[in-house]
């Protein structure tokens, strides 16, 4: 494996390499899905800047969160932004959001962009998988199975063979795109590779997760984890009974479920010897996605009765 080589005086990074392929080729597909699906590129024209500071503003973001001991320890990283460290999913989802933004004043609908935007974003995202593989960056953890891999490099902690996840993850996401696909040419209408791609990306990354080796956030590990999952909880189900015109007295017991359950949860965490329950921060991300998309559904069920 090699994380970077020179062509004459340049040193050129493995990752970039495959990082910047990724976003040339998804934004290919994209533009091939967009004008399949009839919808106009005309305001990705007139808000490209937008677009721009919002792929590499959220891409980078997510990256630097999800090592954030690295950047603590030299700050000045943060803006020396060819180094490779980026999340291509955390710039699908900057995009997604400007999307949002503009879809409230046009014509077409948001889930008509998703439906473009994510095959895309997880086509690209294979080969910034590809990058991480090759640079052996986002490694695995130790292993017995006969494909496991080694590297020489400093940055992975391991000599022993690993799990390469990141071609778990490449792979899948290409088998994935693929699925997405086949589903584009059965589906009606809008929204069901969206919540289809979500539910399934949603479900790799949590899973593969668990063989990752290198360092990530660890979340919901302590006491205050839970109260703040317990406050999430509670907003999407006051969400929800809003915008389902639940009885004030449904949301009361709905509420009262929740505080019980979490409440109840913490005081015998306090006082029993439980085992520290972490859990990774992409694994984090990924719970969420998937709650979103469930709450999405449960909400607009009337709208999109096919979902």
């Amino acid at each position: 494996m090699f994380e970077s080589f020179s062509i004459g005086p340049a040193i050129m990074r493995t990752r970039v390499i495959f990082l910047l392929l990724g976003v040339w080729l998804a934004s290919e597909f994209f533009l091939r899905l967009a004008g399949g699906a009839n919808l106009s590129l005309q305001h990705f024209k007139e808000r490209a800047p937008q677009f721009l500071l919002a792929f590499i503003g959220f891409g980078r973001f997510f990256a630097i969160i999800s090592q954030y001991k690295i950047f603590l320890r030299d700050p000045v990283r943060i803006f020396i932004f060819w180094d490779g460290t980026f999340s291509f999913m955390g710039a699908a989802l900057g995009i997604g959001f400007v999307l949002y933004w503009y879809t409230r004043t046009h014509r077409s609908t948001y889930l008509q962009w998703l439906d473009v935007l994510l095959p895309a974003a997880i086509f690209g995202s294979a080969f910034d998988w590809f990058g991480k593989f090759a640079a052996g960056q986002a490694y695995g953890k130790p292993t017995d199975m006969p494909w496991g891999v080694t590297y020489d490099t400093m940055g992975v902690r391991y000599t022993v063979p690993i799990h390469p996840v990141q071609l778990y993850y490449a792979f899948t996401f290409l088998a994935l795109t693929f699925l997405l696909l086949v589903i584009r040419k059965q589906a009606s209408r809008a929204g069901s590779e969206t919540f289809f791609g979500i539910f399934l990306a949603s479900i790799a990354t949590f899973f593969f997760e668990y063989f990752r080796g290198d360092f990530s956030i660890p979340v919901f590990a302590t006491r205050m984890d839970f109260f703040v999952l317990t406050l999430l909880f509670a907003s999407l189900g006051i969400f929800a009974a809003v915008e389902l015109k639940l009885t004030q007295k449904a949301l009361l017991y709905y509420e009262a479920v929740l505080i019980g359950v979490f409440g109840g949860y913490m005081i015998a965490r306090r006082w029993l010897p439980f085992a520290t329950f972490e859990m990774r921060f992409s694994q984090f991300l990924a719970i969420l996605s998937f709650l979103a998309v469930v709450v999405y559904v449960v909400v607009h069920r009337r709208k999109y009765p096919h979902l």
